[in-house]
C-alpha cells in the first residue's frame, strides 16, 4: 500500500473529525453568547490562520494534526475587559458550561449517525452470509450448523450480510448466553441452531470471533485469475493486470485463488515470483512484494487484486444492504448507540484485566486502517470514519481530566452541591488526567511497534 496513500487518508480523516468536535464546541458556544478567540486544528506551531466575524476569532491550522482546540474567553486564562466579561466562558451558568463541553462529543456522534444514514440510503455492498463446513468439533459444528446454511437471523434480528453476522455475534458474544439463529439450509428449509458461548474465554474477543467460534464463509473454487487491481497497491507496482492468469508463485503450482491468498497472506514483506499467463504468452517473472496489513493484530499480506468473477456467480453471492430514508435513520441511530455500548463494554473489560490492553491502537495503527479503507472505495472509508467519529465521542466523555468527560464530571458536581469544584482539586485533576492519558498513549504506540516489529 502506498505510504502516500496511507499518510493523505489518516490526516484527512483526523482533520475531518477534529473540524466536527471543535465545530460543536464552537457552535455551542456562539449559541450561549461565549467569545471564542481562536479555533485550531491540530497542535504546536500554526502553520496557517485567518480572522474571521466581528470577534476576529482565529481560525488556525497547526502542525501537529493530533487534536484541536476551542479556545474562548476565560478568566483563569488571561485578562477579561469588564466590558466582556458577561462573555467570558467561566461567567457562565453551570448548564451552558457543560452544553458547551459536551457539544463536542455530541457532534461526533451526530456525524457519525449522518454518515450511516447516508451509507444506508445509498446501500452498502456486502456477502450474503453463507456458511461454509463449520470446523470440527467446534462450537458452530457443536450447534448443528452444515455447509451451505444461510442465515436470516439473530435472536430475531434480520442479518442481510455476512459483515453483520460477524457483529451480531460480537454483541452477543459479551454476554456469554445462548443465542438462536434461524438459517435456511441447502435444501431451502427454514430451521433454528442454537449457538453456546460456554467454552468462550474473554480473549477470544481479541481476535476473529468467527474464526474462534468455527464459522467460515462459503468460498466456491476460482481460478487464478486476476480480475480488479487496485492503483498504487504490490499487484500494480508489480504490473499485474487484470486478466492475467498466474500458474505459479516460487516455483509452486497455483490451480485456485485461495491458495494464492494462502501464499500472498503469508509473505507479508518477502519477494515473491509470479509465473503468469497474459493471452497466449507466458510470462516467466514477475517479482511481488506483498504489503504489510494489520487484521485483527495479526500482520498478512496483501497485493491489492482481487479474483476475476464472473457476473452470475457474483450475483448470486453478494448482496446490497439498503433502506429507505426513515429507516435508514433507525438503523444509524441504532448502530451509533450499539457500537457506543460495545466500546464502553470492551473498555470495562480492559480496566478489569478480562481483555488485554495489547487491543489499545495508536496512531500508527489507525493510519493503517485509514489507508485500508481508502485503498476499498469510497464506502469503505466512510464506514471507517463513522466508527472513528464513535469512538472519538466515547473516548472523549470518559470521566478523565483533561478530556471533555472530566470537565463534565466537575460540572455535574457542581450541579449537585450548588458550587464549583475547587481550582486545588482541579488542578490534582488535571496531573492525574495527564498521567492517565500519558499511560494510555504509551500503551498504544508500543502496541503499534510491537505489530509492526512483531510481524
Amino acid at each position: 500500500m502506498s505510504v502516500l496513500l496511507t499518510l493523505a487518508a489518516f490526516i484527512v480523516a483526523l482533520s475531518i473529525l477534529i473540524v466536527v468536535h471543535e465545530f460543536g464546541h464552537y457552535w455551542v458556544a456562539r449559541r450561549c453568547d461565549v467569545k471564542v478567540l481562536c479555533f485550531s486544528v491540530g497542535f504546536g506551531r500554526a502553520i496557517w490562520s485567518r480572522r474571521f466575524g466581528a470577534d476576529r476569532t482565529e481560525l488556525r491550522i497547526a502542525l501537529v494534526p493530533l487534536g484541536g482546540f476551542v479556545k474562548m474567553l476565560d478568566e483563569r486564562e488571561g485578562e477579561v475587559a469588564p466590558s466582556e466579561m458577561h462573555r467570558a466562558f467561566n461567567c457562565k451558568s453551570v448548564w451552558k458550561r457543560f452544553a458547551i463541553v459536551a457539544a463536542g462529543p455530541v457532534a461526533n456522534f451526530l456525524a457519525a449517525i449522518v454518515l450511516y444514514w447516508a451509507l444506508f440510503v445509498y446501500g452498502v455492498p456486502g456477502l450474503i452470509p453463507v456458511l461454509g463446513e463449520p470446523v470440527a468439533g467446534s462450537a458452530a459444528a457443536r450447534a448443528g450448523f452444515v455447509v451451505g446454511d444461510t442465515v436470516i437471523s439473530i435472536e430475531g434480528t434480520r442479518v442481510p450480510s455476512w459483515q453483520d453476522f460477524r457483529w451480531q455475534l460480537l454483541q452477543r458474544a459479551l454476554e456469554q448466553e445462548p443465542v438462536s439463529i434461524e438459517v435456511k439450509t441447502g435444501e431451502h428449509v427454514q430451521a433454528v441452531r442454537m449457538l453456546g458461548f460456554e467454552t468462550l474465554e474473554p480473549k477470544d474477543l481479541e481476535g476473529d470471533l468467527l474464526t474462534t467460534l468455527g464459522f467460515a464463509l462459503f468460498r466456491m473454487h476460482l481460478p487464478p485469475v486476476v480480475g480488479e487491481v487496485v492503483g498504487g497497491g504490490a499487484a500494480a507496482r508489480a504490473g499485474l493486470q487484470s486478466g492475467d492468469l498466474v500458474l505459479s508463485v516460487n516455483g509452486e503450482a497455483v490451480d485456485n485463488w485461495d491458495v494464492l491468498v494462502g501464499k500472498v497472506r503469508a509473505s507479508a514483506g518477502h519477494e515473491l515470483q509470479f509465473r503468469v499467463r497474459r493471452g497466449e504468452i507466458d510470462i516467466p517473472v514477475f517479482t511481488v512484494i506483498p504489503d504489510r496489513a494489520a487484521v485483527n493484530g495479526v500482520s498478512i499480506g496483501r497485493i491489492g487484486a482481487g479474483p476475476r468473477m464472473d457476473e452470475k456467480v457474483l450475483q448470486r453471492i453478494s448482496t446490497v444492504v439498503s433502506y429507505g430514508p426513515l429507516e435508514s435513520l433507525k438503523k444509524a441511530l441504532i448502530k451509533t448507540w450499539d457500537t457506543s455500548l460495545f466500546s464502553l463494554r470492551m473498555m470495562s473489560k480492559m480496566i478489569i484485566g478480562e481483555i488485554s490492553l495489547k487491543n489499545l491502537s495508536g496512531p500508527i495503527t489507525i493510519a493503517d486502517y485509514a489507508g485500508q479503507s481508502a485503498q476499498n472505495g469510497g464506502i469503505s472509508y466512510l464506514m471507517f470514519l463513522a466508527l472513528i467519529s464513535i469512538s472519538l465521542g466515547v473516548l472523549n466523555l470518559l470521566p478523565v481530566p483533561l478530556l471533555d468527560g472530566g470537565h463534565l464530571m466537575y460540572y455535574s458536581v457542581e450541579i449537585i452541591t450548588g458550587k464549583p469544584v475547587s481550582e486545588k482539586v482541579m488542578a490534582v485533576g488535571q496531573h492525574i488526567g495527564m498521567t492517565l492519558l500519558f499511560v494510555l498513549m504509551a500503551f498504544a504506540l508500543y502496541n503499534d511497534i510491537h505489530r509492526l516489529l512483531g510481524s
